[in-house]
């Protein structure tokens, strides 16, 4: 292949890819669903083969990358009209947490851990897993944060109030997750194992095993969320 054969696919690839990328719309770069990733990667290995694979003739490559962004805009309209296929083509909002309570089978479903979980939280500015009323996994990997009504009330900054003096700890702590005692946060919060035991003795909770999220709040108490937390 020579420069200026290089050069001329070069620039119908890229007019090609601005072009098709422009006809299938910005929710393509917007709302990176399962489909839109698949669609975009193919789209763009397509392309850079047109543009430096001498193997495939320009012709074909520019056949070939039609076709695809063809299907992709079809399917989107297919998408648009039909809610059946769309929750095939994209798949469902999934319910992390529901009225407070880790839905634990729905993280196994999405392959998220609690430390994942935590993290998606905290881009939301929501520091603790008792704070949450609903969090629902959205289709194009964002969180979507439903916070308890006590929480969407006026800050104490707003109604000019001093920090309450009964906070204990700065921030939030886990202390359990999936059943295991986090020692080393127990040790950090000068708590120990015979506290733990007490505090969940109190709700009932005999075994750490039941348990499959517990973190100390600011004020000392504790959040817990059992296993076996329902999906519907």
């Amino acid at each position: 292949m020579n420069i200026i054969e290089l050069l001329i696919r070069l620039s119908l690839a890229f007019v090609t890819l601005l072009a098709l990328t422009r006809l299938m719309g910005r929710k393509e770069i917007s709302q990176m669903t399962f489909f839109n990733f698949v669609s975009a990667i193919s789209i763009g290995t397509i392309g850079a083969s047109l543009a430096i694979d001498s193997a495939l003739s320009v012709r074909n490559g520019m056949i070939a990358i039609i076709a695809w962004s063809a299907l992709t805009v079809t399917l989107g309209f297919i998408d648009i009209k039909s809610k059946k296929a769309r929750q095939t083509i994209e798949g469902q909002p999934i319910i992390l947490i529901r009225n407070g309570r880790i839905m634990d089978e729905a993280l196994r479903k999405t392959r998220l851990d609690l430390d994942e979980l935590g993290a998606l939280l905290r881009k939301k500015n929501v520091f603790s897993f008792s704070e949450v009323d609903y969090a629902i996994f959205e289709t194009d990997g964002t969180l979507s944060v439903l916070q308890n009504q006590s929480k969407q009330s006026v800050t104490k900054a707003d109604m000019h109030q001093p920090p309450n003096p009964n906070e204990m700890f700065s921030f939030p702590t886990a202390v359990i997750q999936d059943g295991k005692v986090v020692r080393k946060n127990l040790e950090k919060l000068n708590l120990d194992q015979r506290w733990l035991d007490q505090q969940l003795n109190v709700v009932g909770v005999n075994d750490v095993d039941g348990v499959f999220y517990a973190e100390v709040q600011k004020d000392g108490s504790l959040y817990i969320d059992q296993r076996n937390d329902q999906l519907h």
